[in-house]
């Protein structure tokens, strides 16, 4: 089979049957993400489960990636001080798109320098971090089963045309204008456009597909896609914080997710398929974000009421934004005394909150199994 090659610019089109199904959709996941958005105002545990929701996606999207770690296993090695390579890339995916949030929350619009920096964050002493980390690739590459190029399933733009390239996709999220006349050149008759100013979420399904399809660096480009993935609902305002990835739906159907991508390059682009797709997965993802919220706060209000304390309260509520923790961690994220967090934690494992093996006697662990089974499910 042939590879397929190159990938036209934007705007796209999409034949008109699959417009309309893809206006039909569009207003169902939209409001899920708006109430999304009003619960995480009024849950006591939100910012708590902002950095548990930014880990998970972390492990989700390096999982498609093909690592193996789970989220469990982040938890358990998060604080080791030599941890494995998995680890670390996946702490490094958090980082970069802490990094990626700040910029956006303080007025700086996706770009290419912004691009290359969550790049190089990325890329820091992991697989891959001595191939051009922030920097754009200066040789052909191509993506397939094995090392060589004639098995590519797709084979990227070359490397003199990136920079033309993510000129072009840069405009398209900023809605800046562009030469249209030179851009889309996949679009046909009878078909809809969506330009720079279509919907936001659509919007999202296209970028990200056209950057991974562009492939600019050698290695790490579909986590950085996904990344881009919330940066751009964050940019849009679509929704103020990092509550909301799809990482986790699309690593389940993984096979089909690389297959859509790959339908929407070449001479024949299909990229109704694509984000029709990609729109089922968020509104999956929404429903799924909505219950875990529900019952993360209705967890956090049954143990208050446990709770005889306000060192109790508070040393309970952090479990919720890391569910596996030492007191030393707690101690110094709470500004409470160690032998004050020590007893509170004991104290919460003796009302069944938390469990403790209490066979270790140094450098126990406290976890909220309650917890992370909600984030599991």
């Amino acid at each position: 089979m042939m590879a397929i090659k190159g990938v036209a610019k934007l705007p796209i089109s999409v034949d008109t049957k699959d417009a309309l199904e893809i206006f039909a959709l569009l207003p169902t996941v939209s409001n899920k993400l708006g109430r999304l958005e009003e619960k995480f105002n009024h849950s006591i545990v939100s910012e708590s489960l902002i950095q548990i929701l930014t880990l998970s996606e972390s492990v989700e999207s390096t999982r498609i990636e093909g690592t193996q770690v789970t989220f469990s296993d982040l938890m358990e090695e998060i604080n080791d001080k030599n941890p494995r390579w998995e680890i670390m890339e996946v702490s490094n995916y958090q980082q970069a798109l802490q990094h990626g949030y700040e910029r956006i929350i303080n007025g700086y619009p996706i770009s290419t320098r912004l691009i290359k920096e969550l790049h190089r964050i990325l890329m820091q002493d992991v697989r891959g971090s001595t191939q051009s980390s922030g920097e754009f690739r200066k040789i052909q590459n191509f993506i397939g089963p094995t090392n060589r190029i004639e098995d590519a399933s797709y084979i990227p733009i070359s490397a003199d045309k990136i920079d033309e390239y993510m000129e072009n996709l840069e405009y398209y999220i900023n809605g800046h204008p562009y030469d249209k006349k030179v851009a889309g050149n996949s679009i046909r008759n009878n078909t809809f456009i969506f330009d720079e100013e279509s919907d936001s979420l659509i919007k999202t399904a296209i970028i990200h597909a056209q950057f991974e399809s562009i492939h600019p660096f050698l290695d790490g480009n579909g986590r950085l896609g996904r990344i881009l993935i919330i940066l751009s609902l964050l940019q849009s305002k679509l929704v103020t914080k990092p509550i909301f990835f799809v990482s986790e739906e699309l690593e389940k159907e993984r096979a089909r997710y690389y297959s859509l991508l790959n339908g929407v390059r070449g001479n024949n682009p299909d990229w109704g398929s694509w984000i029709l797709f990609f729109l089922k997965a968020c509104d999956r993802m929404a429903t799924k974000i909505n219950s875990k919220l529900n019952r993360a706060d209705e967890l956090a209000r049954n143990g208050l009421l446990h709770c005889k304390t306000p060192s109790e309260r508070t040393v309970w509520l952090y479990t919720f934004s890391n569910p596996f923790t030492t007191v030393p961690v707690v101690s110094k994220f709470t500004k409470l005394s160690e032998n004050t967090v020590r007893n509170a934690l004991n104290s919460l494992v003796e009302k069944d909150l938390l469990f403790a093996d209490q066979d270790v006697k140094r450098n126990k662990k406290y976890r909220n199994y309650d917890l992370m089974r909600i984030l599991r499910d």
